[in-house]
């Protein structure tokens, strides 16, 4: 099976060398958890040490906010736009009835199907293979049927899969309970990655877990990381990768 580097060491090892190619996968877990950062090193580290090129559909927050943060890490996510090889799609400006001056971005009031295509065109424009979507639940799914809603993301996986693309998608876990936001993604997508931030005496510590990965043996164990200069570090045995 061909498989695509994650771009964190030690991830790479636990799932028999990376993501099975063309997969998607949920990275889910509450708010400060690290799930832009582990998505956004997935992109910067295909882009700078694998040659790969990349789209970025950004729901949440601003493009210029998004480099903005990632530039404190050494991320020059500019560099590879103006290169061609990088595309950040603006969907959070629209949702905020924010005016934009992006390059790309959705037009009010976009859809699932306006979404996909404006990802399809992206992806063949500069013949991308690595994708993320920041995040799901910003989508704003108006609907409350758990099978309507259910069917909208299988919609959108389905796509992503018949694209080709390697891709990340992120939601929010707001209960303990829950893997997810809506209780249903983890069901439709092929991989779910939970970060967690748990209690430690007086300090918090974060985690990551492969919940699980279709067509790859994975660890289930938790695995403590920290997020450094150069991004994410896992720490297995006791040893940093």
């Amino acid at each position: 099976m061909k498989r695509v580097k994650t771009g964190i060491e030690g991830l790479d090892e636990v799932m028999g060398g990376g993501y099975p190619a063309g997969t998607n996968i949920l990275v889910t877990g509450a708010s400060g958890t690290g799930k832009t950062i582990f998505c956004a090193q997935f992109l910067y580290k295909g882009l700078r040490d694998y040659g790969e090129n990349c789209i970025y559909v950004t729901l949440e927050e601003r493009p210029e906010d998004l480099r903005n943060e990632m530039i404190s890490l050494g991320w020059d996510f500019k560099k590879y736009e103006d290169e061609g090889k990088l595309i950040i799609v603006d969907a959070a400006s629209t949702r905020s009835g924010l005016h934009t001056r992006e390059k790309y971005t959705m037009p009010k009031g976009f859809d699932i199907d306006s979404l996909v295509t404006e990802i399809y065109r992206a992806t063949k424009r500069i013949d991308a293979t690595r994708l993320v979507i920041d995040s799901l639940p910003s989508l704003e799914l108006r609907v409350t049927d758990t099978g309507q809603i259910r069917g909208i993301i299988y919609r959108l996986s389905s796509l992503l899969l018949e694209i080709g693309v390697t891709s990340l998608l992120t939601t929010e876990s707001v209960r303990h309970d829950m893997i997810s936001r809506y209780g249903v993604e983890e069901f439709v997508c092929r991989g779910v990655i939970i970060l967690d931030l748990e209690e430690k005496g007086h300090d918090l510590k974060r985690t990551l877990r492969v919940r699980k990965m279709r067509g790859t043996k994975h660890t289930m164990r938790k695995l403590p990381f920290e997020i450094q200069q150069d991004g994410i570090v896992i720490y297995y045995h006791g040893e940093q990768y």
